[in-house]
């Protein structure tokens, strides 16, 4: 089977193959099925009762231009919008767990979550005010944009931008984004309610099958044509449908000598082109607040239907997996520069860097200590002293205060920063370091850190029985019930960060208390890491286990069900400090010092090692959209590097093939 890397597609011609979805034939929304063989049986009335015109074609596009006659076309070339031509924003893992995710993509949102919102896609970059104006520049698949621009110059070619986002909530926004472009397209089509001959599509793969069905009868002079599309799945099934397309024709010419009905064309050469997926990012805080905007409107439409018991109320909260000093990107690199020549060479599955804080305490801080230190945001210096290594598995640095008699607390007796592990060791491990190698004056700096935690955000139901401080753990009572969840493991719960078993050993400067710490109970992010358009070569924009509605989670989902009162903006720490401290999204994979005393948390597949840390003002939700106001403007930002999420195994949430 053809499966091209794009890399290799632009502009070299490519062995043309005809294929297409499985038993997918005109009509495919009646079902796949019998389509096929419906068709063969009714051609001729099929032929009788539809005029497939340009007029008629022009009635699945939002464009209000004359399309080419029918005699002028003898190449159609198809582009898909999300992906393939534009880097459309995925929600961030580095920012949410992946039962989270998995609920992003679900309809079960009463607005339609992430795809169905268009203030997700205006919030791209700088958002629509500033990104307009300079056509979005950097978010464009600029090899498909230079092919669009070849299609608009061929005079015997129709040009087609076909995507399942909904023709009611998009329509607009894409035709100023690809006119910002300077992208003229024949037809820009997208998925309607319902279609121009009374058609429902239960799905974005049925909807593009049928009209690429009717485009290919409409424009029946073309010879060939080519179809865009990043999607695996879609590609698999575009390409068995022409298969199918061309093998129903062939079948129709034959049957004709026996009085079949004529068919409308001849078979049609098809090239169905996987492009790269090149997925891209928000600004996290404006992810955040979009997302919120998101689960407001949700609740005020579940507010206004009385007596709607399927569904809960959702609210957004945090996972903290550990509280430190943190440590900002430019002085992660200088500490690791100091190790460089010693670390193997060593892929980033097999050799994991850290480098972004000194341990204070594993999951949230107590009040007790969070005072000890001066509150979430408070600054503090330190000098790298000495440098070691623990059994050629763990480098860290040794560090001190400035001055030396500040005060400070940390989960270790010797302030330490981890710099890099082996796949296997455990952050721990650096605290069996012996022997510190002093540094040469040198090399010996001086930083600043910010006291803060390592989060994730989750979507839970709201549970007005749970407390802030409870909710920053992701309760397993939460998930979507399963036979085996029935029985959730209660945990008994404390004050000053005393629960479970809960006695720690800190070591805080100037003979501060020893004990008094705190464990948590939750887990962060479980086996179902979720991801849009998964790239585990399944096909589908999401396909794990996870992303369940009432409890938003699946199996691996951990989440602790909903506090008490409405949410506030989660980029402020809320009111466990007054200090409006900092945050940092990624690094979900730390393992906490306390793991030995802890029972094994699920598996935690999301590694991101790149420190973020947003601003430190509160940015309240976005306020609501109206039809004639401007979109939500941001603050300028360059197009981020997606990385995709760690794992194979595809990430929550239901297959989005039927959603967008």
């Amino acid at each position: 089977m053809l499966l091209d890397r794009f890399a290799r597609v632009p502009l070299s011609p490519l062995s043309r193959r005809a294929m297409a979805p499985s038993g997918n034939a005109y009509p495919a929304h009646h079902g796949s099925a019998s389509a096929a063989a419906v068709l063969r049986a009714n051609g001729k009335q099929q032929q009788q009762q539809r005029s497939y015109t340009p007029t008629a074609m022009n009635r699945w596009s939002v464009l209000n231009k004359t399309l080419p006659p029918v005699e002028a076309i003898s190449a159609i070339h198809v582009y898909d919008f999300d992906n393939t031509l534009f880097k459309t924003p995925l929600p961030n893992p580095k920012l949410w767990n992946g039962p989270t995710i998995g609920l992003l993509a679900n309809p079960d949102l009463l607005n339609g979550g992430w795809w169905h919102d268009s203030r997700i896609l205006a919030a791209t970059g700088s958002g629509i005010l500033k990104e307009e104006p300079r056509g979005w520049e950097g978010w464009w698949n600029e090899k498909v944009v230079e092919l669009v621009q070849l299609s608009m110059k061929q005079k015997d070619a129709l040009t087609v931008l076909l995507t399942g986002r909904s023709e009611s909530g998009f329509a607009d926004l894409l035709k100023r984004m690809v006119a910002s472009r300077g992208l003229e397209f024949d037809l820009v089509s997208l998925k309607p309610a319902v279609g121009p001959d009374g058609q429902r599509f239960a799905s974005t793969m049925i909807f593009k099958q049928v009209y690429l069905e009717t485009l290919m009868e409409t424009y029946k002079n073309a010879k060939e044509i080519r179809v865009y599309e990043d999607r695996p799945k879609h590609v698999k099934g575009f390409r068995d449908f022409m298969t199918d397309y061309n093998v129903r024709l062939n079948e129709m010419a034959a049957a004709v000598s026996q009085g079949g009905p004529v068919p409308n064309r001849q078979p049609i050469t098809a090239e169905v082109i996987h492009v790269v997926e090149l997925g891209t990012n928000l600004d996290p805080v404006i992810e955040v607040a979009e997302v919120q905007h998101l689960i407001n409107t949700h609740n005020a439409q579940l507010a206004s239907r009385q007596g709607d018991q399927r569904r809960d109320k959702l609210m957004i909260k945090k996972t903290v997996f550990y509280t430190g000093y943190l440590i900002n990107p430019e002085d992660t690199s200088r500490l690791l520069a100091l190790v460089a020549s010693q670390l193997p060479r060593a892929s980033e599955s097999e050799l994991k860097v850290h480098a972004n804080n000194i341990m204070i305490c594993p999951r949230p801080c107590p009040h007790s200590i969070l005072e000890k230190v001066g509150g979430m945001g408070s600054k503090m210096k330190w000098e790298v002293v000495g440098l070691g290594c623990f059994e050629n598995n763990v480098w860290a640095a040794s560090v001190r205060p400035v001055p030396i008699t500040a005060k400070y607390h940390t989960d270790n007796k010797t302030p330490h920063i981890v710099l890099a592990l082996r796949k296997g060791a455990r952050p721990i491990d650096a605290s069996k370091i012996q022997n510190w190698q002093p540094l040469p004056p040198d090399q010996a700096f001086i930083f600043e850190t910010t006291v803060g935690e390592k989060i994730l955000f989750r979507i839970e139901a709201e549970d007005p029985s749970e407390g802030e401080y409870e909710s920053l753990f992701a309760n397993k009572a939460s998930k979507r019930k399963h036979t085996a969840d029935d029985e959730a493991p209660s945990y008994s719960r404390g004050g000053a960060g005393n629960f479970q078993n809960g006695k720690r050993n800190f070591h805080s400067q100037a003979g501060n208390s020893r004990g008094g710490g705190g464990r948590g109970n939750g887990n962060g992010n479980g086996n179902g890491n979720g991801g849009f358009r998964g790239n585990s070569g399944k096909g589908n924009r999401g396909n794990s286990r996870g992303g369940g509605f009432r409890a938003g989670g699946g199996r691996g989902g951990g989440g602790g069900r909903g506090g008490k009162h409405s949410y506030h903006s989660l980029d402020d720490p809320g009111k466990r400090d007054s200090s409006g401290g900092g945050m940092s999204y990624e690094d979900s994979s730390y393992t906490a010092p306390s793991q030995q005393q802890q029972p094994p948390p699920p598996p935690q597949t999301q590694q991101p090692y790149t420190q973020y840390q947003p601003p430190q003002q509160m940015v309240p939700p976005p306020p609501p959209l109206i039809p004639s106001a401007a979109y939500y403007p941001q603050v300028p930002q360059a197009p981020p590097v997606w990385q995709p999420p760690a794992g194979g195994q595809g990430y929550g949430g239901p297959d989005l093939g039927s959603y967008y």
